[in-house]
C-alpha cells in the first residue's frame, strides 16, 4: 500500500514552501489552490478546508510582494530616515500605525555617510513604493523634483515650493519665538542661538531666531553647530565668555543635551549660571535628568496628516497641492529659569 503520509515541513534551511508545494500534498491544481488562498468563488469547503489545512501544516505563507504586483499595486509607502535623528525615529514610529491602519505597509530608506539622500529615495523608487514621505529633507528644490516627479511625495519638517509635493511641517519660526519670548520673560537680555549646519531647517530657524532677538531689542549671537551632542559641546567653545550670555536656544534637542554637559563639565550651572531650550521635545527631553525645555512639533499629528496627504494623492493625483502648518507648543521644563 501506497504510504499516505503528507510531507513534512520544510526544514530550516530549505526554501519556504510554495503554492505548488501546497497543491502536490492537497493532491489539487495550483490554480484550485489560488483560489482557495484568494476566497475566490468554486472551490467546495471540504475542498478548502483540506487545502487550508495542507498550506497551514507546510508554513505556507503567500507571496504578497507578488500578488500586488500582479494586481500592478504594490501598497508600500517609502520613508527617508537618518537613523541618528531621534526625532525621525519617533515619526517613523508614528507614521507605521497611521499606514499599518491603513492597509499599506512602510519601506525605510536609511540616509548614512554611505548612502545618501538621493540613493535612499532611489532605493525606495526600485522598490516600487506608490508613495513617498521625505523626513526633513536636504536635497536642492531642483535635484528633489526631477527625482520624484510621477511619484505621489509628501516632505515632512521643511518648506518647500514644489507644484507636486504636499507639505507638512510644524511653524518653527513661532515655535522659536515662543522660547525667545519665554527666556526674556525669565530677563534674559543676551541670548545666543546654537545652528544646526548648513541645511534649510537649520537656516529657517536661525533666522526666526534672529527676528525674535531684534524684536526685543536683542543683538543675535549665533554660534555654528550641527545636528548631534558633540556639535552642541564644540558650539561652546565659539562663546565669547565676555559676551555676557546667559541663556542659549538649541537647534534641537540634541545640541541642547551635548551643550548643558560641556556647560556643567566646565563647572557652569544649568539654569542657575546658564538657561538652556531645545526643539523636538524628544524622549531625551523628557528624561528626569535633563529636564530640557524644548518645543513639541506634535510629532503624531505630522504623522497623521503625512500619511493621510500620501493616500488622499494616490486616490486623487489630480488634486491641487496643499501645504499643512501644524502649530508648535512651547514645552517648559527645569533647564531654563530666572536670569542670574
Amino acid at each position: 500500500m501506497a504510504d499516505q503520509t503528507a510531507p513534512e515541513p520544510p526544514r530550516p534551511g530549505r526554501n519556504r514552501p510554495t503554492i505548488l508545494d501546497v497543491a502536490a500534498a492537497a493532491g489539487v491544481s495550483k490554480g484550485l489552490v489560488s483560489k482557495v488562498l484568494n476566497g475566490s468563488v468554486g472551490p467546495s469547503a471540504a475542498t478548502t478546508e483540506r487545502v487550508l489545512a495542507v498550506a497551514e501544516r507546510l508554513g505556507y505563507r503567500r507571496d504578497r510582494t507578488a500578488t500586488l504586483l500582479a494586481k500592478r499595486r504594490t501598497r508600500l509607502i517609502g520613508v527617508t530616515i537618518l537613523p541618528s535623528n531621534v526625532y525621525h525615529g519617533e515619526l517613523a514610529e508614528e507614521i507605521q500605525s497611521m499606514v499599518d491602519a491603513a492597509g499599506y505597509e512602510t519601506v525605510l530608506g536609511a540616509m548614512t555617510a554611505t548612502h545618501d539622500e538621493r540613493r535612499a529615495i532611489e532605493t525606495l523608487i526600485d522598490f516600487r513604493c506608490e508613495a513617498l514621505l521625505l523626513l526633513g529633507p536636504t536635497m536642492p528644490e531642483d535635484e528633489l523634483a526631477s527625482l520624484v516627479r510621477g511619484i505621489p511625495t509628501v516632505c515632512v519638517g521643511r518648506p518647500l515650493d514644489l507644484p507636486d509635493v504636499d507639505v507638512v511641517r510644524a511653524d518653527d519660526e513661532r515655535g522659536i519665538a515662543d522660547v525667545v519670548d519665554h527666556l526674556v520673560a525669565l530677563g534674559h537680555r543676551r541670548i545666543a542661538h546654537v545652528d544646526g549646519g548648513p541645511g534649510h531647517i537649520a537656516a529657517f530657524r536661525r533666522r526666526a531666531y534672529e527676528a525674535a532677538a531684534r524684536r526685543h531689542g536683542i543683538e543675535p549671537v549665533v554660534l555654528p553647530g550641527g545636528l548631534t551632542e558633540r556639535s552642541g559641546a564644540q558650539a561652546l567653545e565659539h562663546l565669547d565668555p565676555g559676551a555676557g550670555v546667559t541663556a542659549i536656544v538649541a537647534f534641537n534637542d540634541r545640541t541642547a543635551l551635548g551643550l548643558i554637559e560641556a556647560l556643567e563639565s566646565a563647572g557652569v550651572g544649568v539654569p542657575a549660571d546658564m538657561s538652556v531650550a531645545g526643539f523636538d521635545d524628544s524622549l531625551m527631553a523628557r528624561h528626569p535628568r535633563m529636564a530640557l525645555t524644548t518645543v513639541s512639533q506634535l510629532p503624531l499629528e505630522q504623522a497623521r496628516l503625512a500619511v493621510q496627504a500620501a493616500i488622499d494623492r494616490l486616490d486623487g493625483p489630480d488634486r491641487d497641492r496643499r501645504e499643512i502648518v501644524l502649530p508648535t507648543r512651547l514645552v517648559v521644563r527645569g533647564s531654563t529659569g530666572v536670569a542670574g
